[in-house]
């Protein structure tokens, strides 16, 4: 009998802003892609995320590949991802949660899914969560038989190493670094694990607001960018205020409503496949307020988390604030990372 079986709870991360050179940590690459356990028993593979959906169906692509690369019984945790033109490609693997079959075959066949391992949490009837990291990491690398369509994180020791992964592959679409204890057991739910994601800063046009709905004050600011048109579009909101300085904006913003913002471009109100309807009720104001806020993704040419508020920027006019202020990252080939050419 195997091991493991479904569902799991993968370990975590806690988030850092620099990397750790803390003696006893493996650094890998963070890939922007869904988390994901594998579990093989035979012929039978099962996908399962981070919150313990079943995900076989979206990606019919790697069960073959799979089944080829693991052990007949065995656990693996890892990342499936989808490598675009220019990177990782969020976006594609978001289009894989749709409901018809025919559709995940078809975008199954155009832009097949990796999957990245770096855990070995069971084969065949042992248990492997409490054996450290480093043996885990090991049993891995020895039973793994990587494919085109599965792969195995490449690690290091060498926080200098890490450093330039982190700046290095940005440009193929990877979020940042993780860090690891050597000698850590797998806990699930726990996050024993260090992410360092990039952080970025832009100048934003502040376009609208959502009210609070138990008091009177604002939830949060809703933000935009000028594209080289003119055209003003909703990229994301900040809302890391005090309840103080919620109901301060409330003052502030509301000598500046009416007009249109964001009527010519993107709305927060308009079809997203991140809102699903969720942001119907916003209030617009005059685009004059700008602001300077921190980011760490851009996705689809807006914000795919909510940024962070640093300032007013009194001294900006709002037409300065454009896309142009974000510089892509290098260009990095994501088969160098996998081949080991990092």
């Amino acid at each position: 009998m195997p091991a493991l079986h479904p569902p799991l709870q993968p370990m975590l991360c806690r988030s850092e802003v620099e990397i750790p050179a803390t003696p006893g940590l493996v650094y890998e690459p963070k890939w922007d892609g869904f988390r994901c356990i594998v579990f093989r028993e035979g012929d039978s593979i099962h996908l399962e995320s981070r919150n313990s959906l079943p995900l076989q169906r979206y990606f019919p692509e790697l069960l073959d590949p799979l089944r080829a690369a693991l052990p007949e019984m065995a656990v693996a945790d890892g990342e499936i991802v989808i490598a675009g033109p220019r990177g990782l490609d969020f976006d594609a693997l978001q289009l894989r949660l749709h409901p018809a079959a025919s559709r995940v075959r078809m975008l199954a066949a155009d832009s097949p899914a990796t999957f990245i391992a770096f855990d070995l949490l069971a084969v065949g009837e042992e248990d492997l969560r409490d054996q450290p990291l480093q043996e885990r990491a090991r049993r891995l690398g020895a039973v793994l038989i990587p494919n085109p369509r599965v792969a195995l994180t490449p690690q290091t020791t060498d926080p200098e190493e890490a450093a330039t992964w982190f700046e290095r592959f940005e440009g193929a679409g990877c979020d940042g670094v993780v860090a690891k204890p050597l000698d850590s057991t797998y806990r699930s739910g726990d996050r024993g694990w260090i992410k360092v994601k990039h952080l970025r800063t832009v100048d934003c046009v502040v376009g609208g607001y959502r009210k609070d709905l138990k008091v009177e004050a604002v939830a949060s600011l809703l933000l935009g960018l000028y594209d080289g048109d003119g055209v003003l579009h909703h990229v994301g909101h900040t809302s890391s205020f005090s309840a103080a300085e919620r109901r301060d904006l409330l003052a502030r913003l509301r000598p500046l409503e009416g007009g249109t913002s964001f009527g010519a471009g993107r709305t927060p109100g308009g079809p997203s496949r991140w809102t699903r309807g969720r942001d119907a009720d916003w209030v617009a104001v005059r685009p004059e307020l700008v602001c300077e806020v921190a980011f760490d993704h851009l996705q689809g040419n807006r914000f795919r988390h909510a940024s962070r508020f640093l300032r007013w920027r009194p001294d900006k006019a709002a037409g300065e604030c454009g896309y142009d202020q974000l510089l892509p990252p290098h260009p990095f080939d994501l088969g160098a990372i996998l081949n080991g050419g990092g």
